[in-house]
């Protein structure tokens, strides 16, 4: 069995994270999805578990970050393509999205990327696959 992730992410309003990210073409299992949590689905292997700011701080018992203020991660997902990049963040921004920053072209990747509605950085990259060497 493939080694699977899990990245758990505070919200302040759940039912409005699922709305964002459903917009952005996101599932979400409803097998794991309650009033506390959400388990969106990204591909077989990776999930983002959006939680309530108390049902997050419930596992950690320490403060959530200011997301206005500092950053403790980015999450980066690969694309298909340099249009796929600019399509999520298109979407993104449609559905309340900030982009920080311009889309970064360094010829052999291209990556472009945006703060959801709580402030947690996403990026999204395309990389030529003729630069990869295996």
């Amino acid at each position: 069995m493939p080694t699977k992730i899990f990245v758990n992410l505070p919200v302040k309003d759940l039912k409005r994270s699922m709305e964002f990210f459903s917009r952005l073409g996101y599932s979400f299992n409803e097998q794991f999805t309650d009033e506390k949590a959400a388990s969106m689905v990204i591909s077989d292997d990776i999930y983002v578990m959006l939680l309530t700011e108390p049902f997050f701080t419930s596992f950690t018992g320490r403060e959530i970050n200011d997301t206005s203020k500092s950053a403790q991660v980015i999450i980066c997902l690969s694309s298909d393509s340099r249009a796929a990049v600019d399509e999520l963040v298109s979407k993104a921004v449609a559905a309340g999205a900030v982009t920080p920053r311009a889309a970064q072209d360094h010829g052999f990747m291209y990556s472009h990327g945006f703060e959801d509605l709580d402030g947690h950085i996403w990026e999204t990259v395309y990389m030529d696959p003729s630069y990869i060497q295996g």
